[in-house]
């Protein structure tokens, strides 16, 4: 099963105690203190990986910890500080601190983000030591480390957003331009999870099939829409078979539209797929009812036909590039 959305509570490494400790030396069994400090405890991080899978290695609801510091020992000696935990979660992760609100963006591979921070070590006596008081006989405690719940979601980052109903032929373009050999069926929500392929350095996102009141949570829509928040472009595709393209066509735009104003504005071009099942007077007549409604980047395509596959992907290229 493909996660894409995961809670977790996370605690970073409580620091060591210090010590009391006095030297040892011939003729003075107890000189000066020396205790030492307490090590630091772990921290915890979280780093992106290309894996879109990085969240099934996790489980929600547990509690991930850092190791914590050790005490400090004799002759100053500082306690050894905890190991630091990394979590890895896919490249393009959203992560809210929920306790802070807090929020990250992992956009960039490999690179840590601190999200808990380790508990300090508590002070050896030797610390304590002053002109008034040359013998302290006291240590600090180590501090514990922080401790949040975390909210993990991943936003896939793609330079091309596939869209449209169930059944447009998301799939089989993607498959048609990247290769990526998705599954492709013929009934709403074959596609569970995005898919991604790669052309000529280009990233396209399939987004499974979107439906009416995906914008409220219905179906799966929360989860479909924002995969497609920050992609550059998107191919809206509508199928020839419809008996109304213009609906269908409205019907994503209003979705987009409901959950994030922003979608809405993003580069769009209109694929009219299935070509190869319609004849030409009805693609043409499509391809008007579009440019009447002032939309400029038109195209009809057939997953049979690689010249027309050829001409939607060298447009991309400009618009992309």
């Amino acid at each position: 099963m493909f996660k894409d959305e995961i809670k977790i509570s996370v605690t970073a490494g409580r620091g060591g105690d210090g010590v009391i400790h006095w030297r040892h030396q011939k003729y003075e069994d107890k000189g000066g203190p020396d205790g030492g400090d307490g090590g630091t405890g772990g921290n915890i991080y979280i780093v992106a990986i290309k894996s879109l899978r990085a969240l099934n290695k996790l489980k929600g609801g547990r509690n991930y910890k850092a190791e914590d510091g050790t005490q400090g020992g004799a002759q100053n000696k500082k306690g050894k500080n905890g190991k630091d935990l990394t979590i890895e979660v896919p490249l393009g992760s959203y992560v809210k601190n929920l306790k802070t609100y807090e929020e990250y963006e992992c956009v960039s591979e490999g690179e840590p983000i601190l999200i808990a921070s380790g508990g300090r070590g508590g002070f050896g006596n030797s610390y304590y030591k002053s002109g008034a008081n040359t013998t302290p006989k006291k240590a600090g405690y180590g501090h514990d480390g922080q401790v949040y719940e975390i909210y993990i979601e991943l936003r896939i980052i793609a330079d091309v957003g596939i869209i449209g109903l169930p059944n447009a032929g998301k799939s089989t373009l993607l498959n048609e331009i990247t290769n990526a050999h998705s599954k492709i069926g013929s009934y709403p929500f074959t596609t569970l999870e995005p898919s991604l392929g790669v052309a000529q350095n280009i990233v396209f996102a399939d987004i499974p099939g979107i439906i009416e009141g995906a914008s409220t949570g219905k179906g799966l829509g929360h989860r479909f829409l924002r995969h497609i928040s920050r992609t550059k472009t998107l191919l809206h595709l509508v199928s020839l078979e419809s008996d109304d393209l213009i609906n269908d066509y409205k019907s994503i735009r209003k979705e987009l539209k409901q959950y994030n104003h922003d979608l809405e504005k993003k580069q769009e071009i209109i694929v009219l797929t299935k070509q190869d099942l319609v004849d030409e007077t009805t693609a043409d007549d499509a391809k008007k009812l579009f440019y009447k409604s002032d939309k400029k980047n038109v195209f009809a395509i057939s997953s049979a036909d690689e010249v027309s596959i050829k001409k939607l992907f060298d447009f991309i290229l400009t618009k992309i590039h």
